[in-house]
């Protein structure tokens, strides 16, 4: 018969069971990580000067002309 130390075993089975949740939370930092570049993305494009409107700016040779 095989003894093996118990330790060991203890050790293979606390790796055993942290795995999938550390897997899973690389993988949820992951994703949060995606979507909040994305939304750096679009506030981006939201306050670029592209989107906002035309304001009238009056001309200082207009100005200048009047008596």
């Amino acid at each position: 018969m095989n003894k093996s130390d118990p330790l060991a075993d203890l050790t293979h089975l606390g790796l055993s069971l942290v795995t999938v949740p550390f897997l899973g939370a690389l993988l949820m930092v992951h994703t949060i990580t995606q979507g909040l570049e994305e939304l750096g993305e679009v506030s981006e494009e939201v306050f670029r000067g592209d989107r906002l409107p035309i304001l009238p700016f009056p001309n200082s040779l207009e100005e200048t002309e009047l008596p």
